[in-house]
């Protein structure tokens, strides 16, 4: 579903990536583990499209898209990739419900988004605000944001960092599900070692380069 073949990804002097070759595939959960500094974020901006490599292809489904337009890549971002953050970065002054419906919007889409939040089980939550709701509640709503679209690529930063260790379980299984339900490729930075037998894949990182498992 997407692939990257000898990537590298400098600035200035430094290399940060060092010949990347990777491809995730439709419904798979990958976690994306390595120490603080070895690339892991760089990696992850590179598969949503929010960078180009400085040398080397990504190819979504088949297509490459690294000499994209950035229009182009932004239509395919909004479209087809969805992000999950370590915060949930909610609206304040949004319910639940408009936070779905303000993506929808910006992508041009009809989407019933009550049964958007019923697929993460917050339906009874559409009229809250963030601040009248529960850390996993707000993170699962992220999730459901991230979802909406219907995207074929999700990415996740951390997405349990702020969780106690049974909400964050909550949240993997949830992304694992959707990654089994609805054939969705969903690629997961995570430190936590206890939430790795929920992925299918491990990608190790370090020094910026790859180990797969």
């Amino acid at each position: 579903m997407i692939q990257l073949e000898r990537i590298e990804q400098s600035y200035g002097e430094m290399t940060v990536l060092h010949d990347i070759n990777l491809q995730a595939e439709a419904g798979e959960l990958i976690a994306l583990v390595g120490p603080s500094g070895s690339g892991k974020s760089t990696l992850l901006q590179l598969l949503g499209l929010l960078q180009t490599p400085t040398k080397g292809a990504v190819y979504f489904d088949d297509t490459c898209v690294s000499e994209a337009s950035g229009e182009e890549r932004r239509r395919l971002r909004l479209e087809e990739v969805g992000f999950i953050f370590q915060e949930s970065h909610l609206v304040p002054f949004l319910t639940a419900q408009e936070q779905l419906e303000l993506v929808a919007k910006e992508a041009g889409r009809t989407v019933d988004t009550v049964a958007a939040l019923a697929m993460f089980g917050l339906e009874h939550r559409k009229d809250h605000l963030p601040h009248a709701l529960s850390g996993g509640e707000r993170q699962r709503i992220a999730i459901a944001r991230a979802f909406v679209n219907d995207p074929q690529l999700v990415l996740a930063d951390e997405p349990t960092a702020s969780l106690d260790y049974a909400n964050g379980r909550r949240v993997m299984e949830l992304l694992q599900r959707q990654a089994h339900e609805s054939n969705k490729t969903i690629i997961v930075i995570t430190h936590d070692e206890r939430m790795l037998d929920v992925c299918d894949r491990i990608w190790r990182i370090e020094d910026g380069k790859i180990h797969t498992a």
